[in-house]
């Protein structure tokens, strides 16, 4: 039962039921050109197989252009509402206040489309909304940019944007600790649309190639969020090792990767090596018999292929990569179980970048490289990624089985392994947290990686996801 409204908020309520009952149902032309380029954003965060819930939704433009598979709307006002019918009958729809939801059902994403300004109180709007929500929902809220408060007041006078009754301005700062204060925590912020209305080509140049360079610039400002939930009891692990040429590693791996959670297996896959890597691993699965190993070769080729190979065969609720040369102590394995169980994160990500390393770990030239990669992909991501190429990346099969049926959106394009896992959980809009840990030379074997080759092959990548996730 959601709590009694205090009067001022009550009487607010009131006030924006009002206007909205005597307000057109008919957006103008302004209105409805923004709306498609909202929707544009909207529909590549969410899944065609989610359900989706509009809080705010007026007379259902928004959610008519949303390619989801349920869509449920929520407004105060019975004009509103009884449009929205009538434009979309297989959708469901509600007269309600979201200060004083409650449904019976959960949604996948929820949406609030310019409505936290008219809100009477967003904190207690926000917290009404965890009832509708399970671990995976995702709240989508976007909101204008009050940069643009002067030209939007321009724009009312000059009859190009529809009147409103009286809101707050909200800043990205207010938002975000709102989102706080209601138990959502907030996995990215991007600025979108220069230019708010369709204008042919222009409005495409500029919202696709410029709009995402310029970002505190932009109009409207999304903010995606998640559930911030409890810890959930002790999970089973898989810990993925791709091995090539990793003889002398394959033993020491197994005897210090520490059992984690409810219980671990180790998955050892070898890719066609040139030394004794896989009578290694098959010796080892003999002479180890009180840990659960288990062995593969891979058909393909790359460690991208070994891991998804791993993957694929894994039945550990968490998925762990570690890589055979333990230039990344397995000891620090638990740092990344805990992040994941605890649900402080979605996907637990290495950084080498952090600690002092062995003076052989790592040559200048690549330390340089995997700085100015972490750069790049956190402006291209939206969360920070102090490091893309560490090895090891953590995260809960579910949410890897997510990636995998998605995958068709980037493509197979990743013979590492990391960019197609960082890439896929951006798209989800999983939350992302960089684990430090201390990296360590090598003590048997060289490197896989060809410097020169690899680094333009991950330069290629960048360009290619750039036009995937920021230049849409």
């Amino acid at each position: 039962m959601s709590r009694p409204l205090p009067e001022l908020t009550a009487r607010h309520l009131e006030r924006v039921r009002a206007f909205y009952d005597s307000a057109s149902t008919t957006p103008g032309w302004a209105a409805r050109s923004y709306r498609a380029l909202l929707a544009h954003y909207f529909n590549l965060l969410i899944p065609a197989e989610a359900s989706v819930l509009e809080i705010g939704c007026g007379a259902g433009d928004l959610l008519a252009l949303l390619h989801a598979r349920r869509r449920t709307g929520v407004d105060l006002s019975v004009r509103q509402v009884e449009a929205a019918r009538r434009r979309l009958p297989e959708a469901t729809f509600h007269v309600l206040a979201g200060e004083q939801l409650e449904l019976p059902e959960q949604y996948d994403v929820i949406i609030l489309s310019d409505t936290l300004n008219l809100a009477a109180d967003v904190q207690q709007l926000l917290e009404q909304l965890q009832r509708v929500s399970h671990e995976g929902t995702r709240l989508v809220v976007n909101f204008q940019n009050s940069l643009w408060r002067p030209f939007l007041t321009l724009a009312r006078w000059l009859g190009l944007k529809s009147r409103q009754p009286e809101n707050s301005w909200l800043a990205s700062s207010d938002v975000r600790n709102l989102m706080q204060l209601g138990g959502w925590d907030v996995v990215r912020r991007e600025g979108r649309l220069l230019i708010p209305v369709h204008v042919p080509v222009l409005a495409t140049l500029v919202n696709r190639w410029i709009a995402p360079l310029a970002q505190w610039f932009c109009l409207t400002v999304f903010m995606i969020a998640r559930p911030a939930r409890a810890a959930r009891p002790p999970r089973t692990v898989s810990v993925i090792i791709p091995a090539r040429n990793e003889a002398g590693n394959i033993e020491a791996a197994v005897r210090r990767t520490p059992e984690l959670g409810a219980g671990t297996e180790l998955i050892f896959v070898e890719g066609h090596s040139r030394d004794r890597t896989w009578e290694e691993i098959q010796r080892v699965e003999r002479e180890f018999p009180q840990r659960r190993i288990r062995i593969l070769q891979q058909s393909g080729r790359g460690k991208g292929d070994a891991v998804r190979t791993g993957f694929a065969a894994a039945t550990g609720d968490i998925l762990m990569i570690l890589d055979a040369d333990l230039t990344m102590p397995p000891e620090e394995l638990p740092k990344f179980y805990d992040v994941i169980a605890s649900g402080r994160a979605e996907f637990a990500n290495g950084v080498r970048l952090v600690y002092p390393m062995d003076e052989k770990a790592m040559q200048f030239l690549n330390l340089c490289a995997n700085k100015s990669f972490g750069l790049i992909f956190t402006w291209l991501l939206g969360q920070p990624v102090k490091d893309t190429l560490c090895g090891t990346k953590v995260l809960s099969r579910a949410h890897y089985e997510e990636i995998a049926r998605n995958r068709s959106y980037f493509g197979d394009f990743d013979p590492f392994g990391d960019f197609d896992l960082l890439f896929g959980a951006a798209k989800l809009s999983l939350k992302i947290a960089d684990v430090p840990i201390r990296y360590r030379e090598r003590t048997y074997g060289t490197t896989n990686i060809q410097r020169w080759r690899h680094g333009w092959l991950l330069l290629r990548m960048v360009f290619f996801a750039a036009r995937k996730v920021k230049f849409v």
